[in-house]
C-alpha cells in the first residue's frame, strides 16, 4: 500500500505511557476509540482526525512524537542533513515499516516513516 499522496505531510503522532492497559480504557471510556494492540507495550488508534498510537515508557520532555510520511524514506533522510538536521534515532522496523527520527537543529524532534 502506497502513501504517495501523503508525502511530507504529517500523518501519525505518537504518545507515550506508563500504562498501556490505562491508557486503552481511559479513552474508551471517555472518548470512545477504539485500538488495536500490537503487543503489550503498543496500541494503535485510527479514524480520530489523525491516526496514532501510544507506547510504553516514561514521558519525556516535548510532549507527543509527531511522525511525517515520506515516499522515499532514504531521500528524505539525506535532505534532512543536508538542511541542517541530525538524525537522532537510526532507522529502524516496525511492524507496517520503516521509520527513523531526526532533530531540526531547533530542539524539535520528529520522525518520518514508509513502508
Amino acid at each position: 500500500m502506497s502513501h504517495a499522496g501523503n508525502h511530507h505531510k504529517i500523518n501519525y503522532i505518537e504518545f507515550v505511557s506508563t500504562d498501556i492497559a490505562r491508557t486503552k480504557e481511559f479513552y474508551s471510556t471517555v472518548f470512545g476509540w477504539s485500538f488495536e494492540d500490537w503487543g503489550p507495550e503498543y496500541i494503535s488508534f485510527t479514524g480520530l482526525g489523525i491516526d496514532g498510537g501510544f507506547m510504553q515508557g516514561e514521558p519525556k520532555p516535548g510532549g507527543p512524537l509527531v511522525i511525517l510520511y515520506s515516499a522515499d524514506l532514504g531521500a528524505t533522510e539525506k535532505a534532512i542533513v543536508a538542511g541542517g538536521g541530525t538524525v537522532v534515532e537510526p532507522t529502524f522496523e516496525f511492524p507496517g515499516g520503516r521509520r527513523f527520527h531526526f532533530g531540526d537543529g531547533t530542539g524539535n524532534v520528529l520522525g518520518v516513516w514508509s513502508e
